[in-house]
């Protein structure tokens, strides 16, 4: 049954307002916002909230599941094809933003984003017959069903619909990414990425869909596929938030679009490339609220901690910090860089792109196509009396030599470089004719990473270690001869049912002693190197991944995914 009586125009039940401040997802300031600016709107407190980016559509959205009793419903629950569309028109549904989901005899199920606004669980029931029982959605879920379910007509009535329905001008491409469906649509795409905190957003156009993918925590997850014939106007709508040139379909373009959402800026990183059926564009988020620049929070091993902060402490040499793309390198430099960030420092970074910006920090964008590279950056920033350089990946020779001898006249150089292992990092600079006398004089430490999933607290099961892993991995030396127990995934509303929230940095750490330091003088090869680092105390990246596994923060499988696959 429906509850009567809405709430008055500017007024909202006090127990939810309460409700969102114990629960911590507002504050009686931000509380205080909001009510004035639904005085001055003419409407309820929480929308006011919600308008204002004062809290995220899926927090209020469990804050009425709470408040009310009723189950918060996800795309899974949605059906494949529209119920009762003889007698609900979408454009009703689309004005009260109420989607319904499920239909029994008596009653119908209806997914909605504002369950205190009861006009429309009214309207449907008087339309229908049917006693409506409500449950929540949340708004961008809810508008990508509307997508799929009641795409609109691209074809105007009595117009003959083309064979090629994409060989528009620039101008009509212009003309569709500027249509409100258009525009609505591709913000869903782009606030729901940062609603579950993806990494990136994949729209691959293929000849009979538009794939939209989000990468969380290192996997890509496929999610409801607006209509195809929105393709041109949703890479068009992109590229022009970008700033890019929507008339060019033949070149690769990147392009960056800065947009507020859930009350702070949060930058995307946009690049385009022609294929088969039209472009494909990858879209990089670069949340700064979704990522702690803190050593702890990332989950480096507290040994590993204190070597890369002795290393920072020194006042010159070369750190470097290695491993493949998409594992964390800027992440790790930028909790060092935020670290030695004081008034009595100059801290001056060359990157390419800028990720992040960091207070206080001087950052520079290369931009090869005016010559302005690493090297040419490098030189001239060695004249701006710099105590600390960050240079965003050493790629070449020449950004190689700068960089050894900017740690050689007494500046700290921090970099990265795409090795599999911390040892291998003194080849590859030897391989880019750096002399070994110089390696040894300027290197104080190198440390390489991988990310592998979190293991997701709320719902992982511990189950006793079968024989074969036991003994595969030698787990009973490192459990001290106890039981060994692994956690498992299982899934959770929490985690999306993958059984794993967020990642977790498994590292290595070599601090050239006597006996590295005599093997890279003597021009000694990767494995020896990295058996005397072992020797000396360095645990290496796939050992730390087990400790990781048995300590209950990963699986073993993930650790022979992302480590082990890569080891020598």
């Amino acid at each position: 049954m429906v509850t009567e009586g809405p709430p008055a125009p500017g007024t909202v039940d006090a127990r939810l307002l309460q409700l969102l401040v114990r629960t911590g997802r507002c504050d009686s300031r931000t509380l205080d916002r909001a009510r004035r600016a639904a005085a001055d709107m003419g409407g309820r407190i929480d929308i006011a909230l919600l308008r204002l980016g004062l809290i995220s559509e899926r927090g209020l959205a469990e804050a009425y599941a709470e408040l009310l009793g009723i189950p918060v419903v996800g795309p899974d629950r949605f059906p494949a094809e529209p119920i009762l569309a003889d007698r609900l028109q979408p454009r009703f549904l689309r004005d009260v933003h109420a989607l319904p989901i499920a239909r029994t005899e008596h009653t119908l199920v209806v997914a909605l984003t504002d369950p205190l606004d009861h006009f429309a669980a009214a309207a449907i029931t008087a339309a229908t017959g049917l006693a409506v029982t409500p449950a929540i959605a949340i708004p961008v879920e809810i508008e990508a069903a509307f997508e799929r379910l009641y795409p609109p007509s691209d074809v105007a009535e009595g117009e003959e619909k083309s064979d090629t329905p994409f060989e528009e001008d620039t101008e009509r491409l212009r003309d569709m990414a500027s249509e409100a469906p258009v525009i609505r649509l591709v913000n869903q795409i782009i606030f729901r990425a940062v609603e579950n905190r993806a990494s990136d957003i994949h729209i691959e156009p293929f000849e009979d869909r538009l794939r939209i993918r989000y990468r969380y925590d290192g996997i890509l997850h496929e999610v409801e596929s607006p209509p195809v014939s929105l393709t041109a106007a949703v890479i068009s709508r992109i590229k022009i938030m970008a700033r890019l040139d929507i008339a060019e379909r033949r070149l690769p373009q990147d392009g960056r679009i800065r947009l507020p959402i859930r009350g702070h800026e949060v930058d995307f990183r946009v690049s385009t490339i022609p294929s088969l059926h039209g472009e494909t564009v990858v879209l990089r988020v670069l949340d700064r609220s979704a990522v702690t620049f803190d050593y702890a929070a990332l989950g480096i091993a507290p040994a590993v901690v204190a070597c890369l902060t002795r290393t920072l402490t020194l006042p010159n040499g070369m750190v470097l910090v290695t491993g493949p793309t998409g594992s964390g390198k800027t992440t790790t430099l930028y909790s060092g860089l935020l670290t030695l960030n004081t008034v009595d420092r100059n801290v001056v970074t060359v990157e390419d792109p800028i990720e992040f910006q960091l207070p206080g920090i001087s950052q520079i964008q290369v931009k090869p196509q005016i010559g302005l590279n690493f090297a040419t950056l490098l030189r001239a920033i060695l004249r701006q009396d710099p105590d600390v350089v960050m240079v965003g990946e050493i790629r070449d020779v020449e950004t190689a030599q700068i960089a050894v001898q900017a740690a050689l006249t007494g500046h700290l150089v921090l970099s990265t470089l795409h090795t599999n292992s911390a040892a291998a990092a003194i080849v590859r600079l030897r391989d880019m004719g750096v002399e070994d006398y110089l390696l040894t004089a300027v290197l104080r430490g190198v440390m390489a990473q991988r990310l592998v999933r979190r293991l997701c607290g709320a719902c992982r099961q511990p189950r006793p270690a079968s024989s074969e892993l036991i003994a595969r991995f030698g787990l009973a030396e490192r459990s001290g001869g106890q039981a060994v127990t692994l956690f498992q995934p299982v899934g959770c509303p929490r985690c999306r049912h993958t059984g794993y929230a967020g990642r977790l940095a498994i590292t290595e750490f070599l601090m050239p002693d006597e006996a590295v330091t005599h093997l890279v003088f003597t021009g000694g090869d990767h494995a020896a190197i990295e058996r005397a680092a072992i020797a000396g105390g360095m645990v290496p990246m796939f050992e730390a991944g087990l400790n990781a596994a048995l300590a209950g923060q990963t699986t073993i499988e993930e650790v022979t995914r992302s480590i082990r696959a890569e080891q020598p």
